[in-house]
């Protein structure tokens, strides 16, 4: 028995050392790694979605593009067959000009939810999945940024003319021979792209600080996700 309590202990000690050894170098406070990774949030939100707040952010990105939703994409290509191709551009075109207008309104909403994150919620996006905090913001404000977007997409369709753009094209479509009318609801189906591709820019951010050390950009962040790096 005591040969077993002897062997037992030297095999703790063993383990403890190498612990030991895997254990960061610079010990973190928790309120540092909650900051560190409310800082990389901020960071993604600011350098990724800012940019698609501003004319053709989404038209010319193509990571987030919005395209025709299925019923229209038949007006579209019936359009062009019958040399309209002009007017389905345009048409388009101020499906995106939308979700720009609107999406610079989601800024403030992430800036609650990160202060709101504690440090377990820090804690299990540090250590979680590499869209973990993606995933985060996506649970604590889709519901918002809905409710946000949605509203002032109306607005752009009917500042930017989409409203009367759409109309026409659709009415015209709809006077096409035996073709199945169409009547879609442009407003909710922007608004969820939109949403879409907001996280989409998010996420890719938050890929670019977890994998690329050049993109932790202050001493916080590097520490922080040095932490992450030893997992």
């Amino acid at each position: 028995m005591k040969n077993f309590i002897l062997s037992f202990a030297i095999m703790s000690l063993f383990i403890s050392c190498d612990v030991l050894q895997n254990l960061p170098s610079e010990v973190l406070t928790n309120q540092q790694i909650a900051s560190g990774l409310k800082e990389a949030l901020n960071n993604g939100i600011t350098k990724q979605v800012t940019n698609l707040a501003v004319t053709d952010g989404f038209y010319k990105n193509e990571l987030v593009k919005i395209l025709l939703p299925t019923e229209l994409q038949k007006i579209d290509k019936t359009l062009r067959k019958i040399g309209l191709g002009n007017l389905a551009d345009e048409g388009l075109k101020v499906l995106n000009r939308a979700a720009e207008d609107a999406v610079g309104e989601a800024i403030p909403i992430f800036v609650d939810a990160i202060k709101g994150m504690s440090f377990n919620d820090a804690k299990n996006i540090l250590m979680g999945n590499q869209d973990a905090a993606t995933t985060y913001l996506t649970q604590a404000t889709s519901n918002a940024l809905y409710q946000k977007f949605n509203p002032i997409i109306q607005n752009s369709f009917q500042k930017v003319g989409a409203d009367q753009i759409w109309k026409n094209i659709i009415t015209k479509y709809n006077t096409i021979p035996f073709v199945n009318q169409v009547n879609p609801n442009l407003t909710d189906y922007v608004t969820n792209e939109a949403l879409t591709g907001v996280f989409k820019m998010v996420a890719k951010e938050e890929l670019n600080i977890r994998t690329k050390i050049a993109s932790r950009t202050s001493d916080l962040l590097k520490k922080v996700f040095k932490l992450q790096d030893k997992f």
